[in-house]
């Protein structure tokens, strides 16, 4: 009941601002955005060559073209796994005659139709700040980079933050991989600076702060559900190698998210409207992480990246039509772009419509744009909100999708996993973790984290792992065991998945009782098991590009690139629901019903007779008596 409740709680989703965002210099984005300006306004020009040769009018549509940058580090830490644009400028420009503002906001909306008929839309917002948290300055001016999060980097010396909020279970065979993957229920992880002498009593504090922030629970994270993995998670900010005492990791699977959750996700932006919507999925998420300023990486600055991933329900939403709109999913229209953004896009992947044979888009862009996203090209229709003319006569824009069929196969993800508990009874049972490998001929090695709890007891002798019907010996192990009430158990594992195959993870555990006011209010719904967390460098089909620029789509560029041949992607499994051996609470309270009635009967009755006072009462006299008395008073004679 209470999931169900916050459900329809969390549907007032706070879409900020129906805008979206590339990361553009304030130079670039006249040079670029005036190109782009002049070719819209006289589109005779751009399609002079099509009408000379007689090509149908879909011809016309062009690629857009950027400015090409020489490659920085700060551009190397948001290189993610995908590729630049193909197509690019003639005019180069230096970045050290760029004048660079102290503060920077973009924001960006990515829509990909998925096959289901359903909607997958991203936002992307990302502030950077310059200014060195890092360095001890005292920050007392804040424009747009929000004053809460500042403090708090500041104050508990935080080098990365990373907190995400999700509701629902994202399916990977149905919808592809996310842009953003997280955990269902809360995920946060903190790479905490060199300095911090007291690393648990600072992320205590910290969790305490944060879920007066985001309104969560995240003050329940203490060391029983906290661990710290030396593999899994690396810094996405500058410099890749660090101290994993720093890093303190820990997930609430059965956080629910409401409304409570999205207002303040929505109060850091500097542009923000809410809207309600129906919704299969939702995940908000919070990075925090220092980037270059420059080439030699001299002087820091803070990116701030707020991230929306939602997959709508068209057929709630639409009334069973086979068609999405802005303003069907937000009930408005886009009529301007955040004023405070550098850069407004919005991008509609029609990778998979090259010929508009599976649905439509209108209104039609002649602004098209290629990304290699997680090691696929894909192709977007690119809408400038920064430019009137997107807006049209009307100064409105409303987006329509109109299917026209629902076939077409979609492209399997090469990695993806799933997780359940086997074995019957309440004392013992096995977690079984299979990880897919759909590459046809390649094989590739991922690093898999479990973090289990104390009172599920593993048997690690009983690990075993098998391809194939083959064991398959990991190359790398590091177990921490767990102390009851302390601490609970983390399993990191590099395991190699041959192609085409399915790899599974096997081990047993046994249940612990606990303490009667240890259990949950509602302890027969079972005990939540945080997402195993699987991370890789998959074999990409596409050859990437590790040198990145600016003009690069935000939801391209988050997770570090370092091959030309590969991508990382982070994978989550479902969480688990094991129940633990419970006893009869319904005991306790017959005991206390029939405890309470001996004693209201018996002592009571005791108590009644002890304290009862007896008087003698003379009997009422007859009618007859009391009207002779009525008279003899009236004649002042006294009464009988």
């Amino acid at each position: 009941m209470a999931a169900h409740r916050c459900s329809n709680c969390a549907a007032l989703l706070i879409l900020c601002s129906l805008s979206v965002f590339i990361v553009v210099d304030s130079q670039e984005t006249t040079l670029n955005g005036g190109h782009h300006a002049t070719t819209v306004h006289n589109p005779q020009t751009t399609t002079g060559t099509a009408e000379q040769t007689a090509e149908p009018a879909v011809e016309e549509r062009r690629w857009e073209a950027t400015a090409v940058e020489e490659a920085t580090p700060d551009d190397d830490d948001d290189a993610a796994a995908s590729d630049k644009q193909d197509t690019s400028a003639p005019e180069t420009v230096d970045p050290s005659s760029v004048p660079q503002p102290k503060d920077d906001f973009q924001e960006e909306l990515v829509i990909r139709p998925l096959h289901s008929g359903d909607i997958y839309a991203s936002f992307q917002f990302r502030t950077v700040w310059e200014t060195d948290f890092m360095r001890g300055n005292k920050v007392s001016h804040y424009r747009l980079f929000p004053k809460s999060l500042g403090q708090v980097i500041s104050k508990f010396s935080v080098r990365e933050l990373h907190i995400s909020f999700t509701q629902g279970y994202w399916r990977t065979m149905q919808w592809g991989q996310p842009f953003q993957p997280s955990p269902p229920g809360a995920e946060l992880w903190v790479w905490f600076q060199d300095s911090v002498t007291d690393v648990d009593g600072t992320w205590k504090e910290l969790t305490n702060v944060l879920s007066g922030i985001f309104c969560a629970s995240l003050n329940f994270i203490d060391s029983t559900n906290t661990v710290q993995p030396s593999a899994s998670f690396k810094p996405l900010g500058i410099g890749n190698e660090t101290d994993h005492r720093f890093l303190r990791y820990a997930t609430l699977p059965r956080e629910i998210v409401c409304t409570e959750n999205l207002t303040p996700w929505k109060k850091l932006l500097p542009c923000g409207s809410k809207v309600s919507t129906h919704f299969h999925f939702h995940s908000q998420a919070v990075h925090i992480r220092p980037v270059c300023q420059d080439w030699q990486c001299k002087t820091t600055s803070w990116e701030l990246r707020q991230t929306l991933n939602v997959v709508f329900d068209l057929h709630n939403s639409a009334q069973g039509k086979r068609e999405w709109s802005l303003f069907k999913m937000f009930s408005r229209t886009l009529t301007e772009a955040c004023p405070l953004a550098s850069s407004s896009k919005i991008y509609i992947d029609i990778t998979d419509n090259p010929q508009g044979e599976q649905f439509e888009v209108s209104p039609a862009t002649p602004l098209l744009s290629q990304a290699v996203v997680l090691g696929d090209r894909r192709t977007f229709s690119v809408y400038d909100l920064t430019q009137q003319i997107t807006f049209g006569t009307v100064r409105s824009l409303n987006l329509l999708i109109r299917w026209k069929s629902s076939e077409g196969d979609m492209l399997r993800p090469l990695l993806h996993a799933e997780r359940y508990v086997a074995g019957y009874g309440l004392q013992t049972g096995e977690i079984h973790t299979l990880m897919y490998n759909n590459h046809p001929y390649r094989s590739f090695p991922v690093l898999l984290l479990d973090s289990v709890p104390w009172y599920l007891r593993l048997y690690i002798h009983t690990l075993t792992v098998t391809s194939k019907g083959k064991d398959n010996k990991p190359s790398y192990i590091h177990y921490q065991p767990s102390k009851d009430r302390l601490r609970p158990h983390l399993l990191e594992m590099l395991v190699q998945l041959p192609p085409n195959s399915v790899t599974e993870v096997t081990v047993q555990f046994e249940r612990a009782l606990l303490k009667w006011t240890e259990y949950t209010p509602d302890p027969n719904h079972g005990f939540y098991v945080g997402s195993s967390v699987i991370s890789s460098l998959v074999p990409s089909i596409v050859a990437m590009d590790t040198n990145s620029t600016r003009e690069r789509p935000l939801f391209s560029s988050f997770f570090p690139c370092k091959e030309e041949s590969s991508y990382f992607v982070r994978v989550y499994t479902e969480p688990l629901l094991v129940n633990l051996p419970t006893p009869d609470f319904s005991m306790p309270y017959n005991v206390i019903c029939l405890t309470c009635t001996v004693v209201a009967v018996g002592y009571g009755s005791l108590y009644n007779l002890l304290t009862r006072s007896f008087q003698i009462e003379e009997p009422s006299p007859g009618l007859a008596k009391r009207i002779a008395n009525i008279i003899r008073k009236m004649r002042g004679v006294p009464p009988l």
